[in-house]
């Protein structure tokens, strides 16, 4: 199995070689990242970049589960989280924050939560694939605290859960850039600030090892401060 993945490697590795990539950014890139972060930062990012490199043609797969770039033969991923010891190369772009939000009207029916032990007395909105529905964690006197939650709507989709909470159904946590607009507008409120988790990086990742097709350099470059300014601009 091992000599066969090599020798297609070998192959990927010559048609590169003769298509030019080593000498101008051209060809096809593939980037993947997560489905509601590649929809707000990384697609304007990518409209611009293809604008930028009308030789480069952009496959960029959207989904929430982390892709072996090697395996799946992508040039590039965009990893929200700690990233484990491994042989990817990895540039800093940013940080997100894991945020507990309500709107205002849903807060004026039934009160703030000061205390992350409050929130026992709230209904929640609890988005499946972020966390467990039955308890959140937040760090209290320097170590990690759960707290119960009584999540009367359970969603599958990010998307969801932030049109739950814009609806008055109870109150959400998710990452800072799936509320930023709402928050922003006035429509969603952030609680609980004093108790949030440490904020979680974002980095751009990629294989390490031998010649980069200017290709993967040219997204690079083009991406990583495009993103750090949009990431800082979300909810600093």
């Amino acid at each position: 199995m091992q000599a066969c993945r090599r020798i297609l490697e070998d192959v990927d590795e010559a048609e590169r070689v003769v298509s030019g990539e080593y000498r101008a950014p051209r060809g096809e890139l593939a980037v993947t990242a997560t489905m509601v972060f590649g929809r707000v930062h990384v697609i304007p990012v990518a409209a611009a970049f293809l604008k930028a490199y009308p030789d480069i043609l952009l496959r960029l797969r959207l989904n929430d589960r982390i892709v072996n770039l090697q395996e799946e033969h992508f040039d590039l991923g965009i990893r929200i989280g700690v990233l484990p010891d491994s042989g990817i190369v990895a540039r800093r772009v940013g940080s997100v924050r894991r945020v507990v939000c309500a709107s205002p009207e849903y807060l004026t029916a039934r009160g703030s939560p000061e205390t992350p032990k409050d929130l026992a007395d709230h209904d929640g909105i609890c988005f499946t694939g972020f966390q467990d529905a039955e308890s959140w964690d937040f760090p209290v006197n320097s170590s990690a605290t759960s707290v119960a939650i009584r999540s009367r709507l359970m969603v599958d989709a990010a998307e969801a859960a932030v049109d739950a909470a814009l609806a008055g159904a109870g109150i959400v946590r998710l990452f800072s850039y799936h509320v930023a607009d709402a928050v922003k507008d006035g429509k969603l409120s952030i609680l609980l600030e004093a108790f949030e988790p440490p904020p979680i990086p974002v980095n751009i990742v990629y294989l390490g090892g031998g010649l980069q097709p200017l290709k993967v350099r040219a997204f690079l470059d083009f991406a990583a401060p495009r993103l750090k300014a949009r990431l800082a601009a979300d909810l600093p």
